[in-house]
């Protein structure tokens, strides 16, 4: 169950500085956006054979396209590193962002590549006025033989339309997970520290294949 929900929770969870940008459909609401997306990358990975493989380019191309777009990455980068990130320079910043989005790339993919053909997303009915700007899209996942999962979206209404920026699966923020990790790091070691962590990180996980299918 675990790959499904952080396929969905994490992936839908981007940011597209190199990635193909899908344009928004009309004034399309925060949960019909969130809906789509799911539903896009669902069909796509269950009805590829190249997918369901395991072929990394092609996964990581999907995640490219499909997901990135989608997502708010500075905004959730910049509350990840909290405090820190006011006090970094425009030159650390876009390097943490770029190596939290190159991070999040290989935990898409190899979430994808798990995905099973029963895998479902039920979404709740949406809380909120049409004048807000920042919401949350409320949602279960199931699959047969587990337990339903909670996995709840926040979105922020900004010039580009509505972005992704955290998400909670099981009670837990996203971004609370990521801002323990980077704020214990960059004491350590600094926000260069953090950067370079996730940098060799990175490497590491492109010279790895991706997890085995699921069956």
């Amino acid at each position: 169950m675990k790959p499904i929900i952080t396929l969905i929770a994490t992936a839908t969870m981007a940011f597209a500085a190199h990635a193909v940008i899908a344009a928004p459909v009309g004034n399309e609401t925060p949960d019909v956006l969130v809906k789509r997306i799911s539903s896009d990358v669902l069909d796509t990975a269950k009805n590829d054979k190249d997918i369901q493989a395991g072929d990394k380019q092609k996964i990581v191309s999907l995640v490219q396209t499909k997901i990135l777009p989608f997502v708010d990455t500075e905004k959730m980068t910049a509350l990840a590193a909290g405090r820190f990130w006011r006090t970094a320079t425009p030159a650390q910043q876009q390097r943490l962002s770029e190596e939290f989005r190159t991070l999040l790339v290989y935990t898409y993919s190899g979430a994808l590549s798990q995905i099973k053909n029963d895998d479902k997303v039920e979404f709740k009915p949406l809380r909120a006025d049409p004048a807000d700007t920042d919401v949350e899209v409320r949602s279960v996942v199931t699959s047969s033989g587990a337990q339903p999962i909670q996995l709840n979206y926040r979105l922020n209404k900004g010039p580009q339309g509505w972005k992704i920026f955290d998400i909670n699966v099981l009670g837990a923020w996203l971004v609370e997970t990521y801002k323990g990790n980077f704020s214990s790091e960059i004491n350590k070691t600094g926000i260069d520290g953090l950067i370079t962590k996730l940098a060799d990180r990175n490497k590491q996980l492109a010279g790895k294949p991706l997890a085995a299918p699921a069956k």
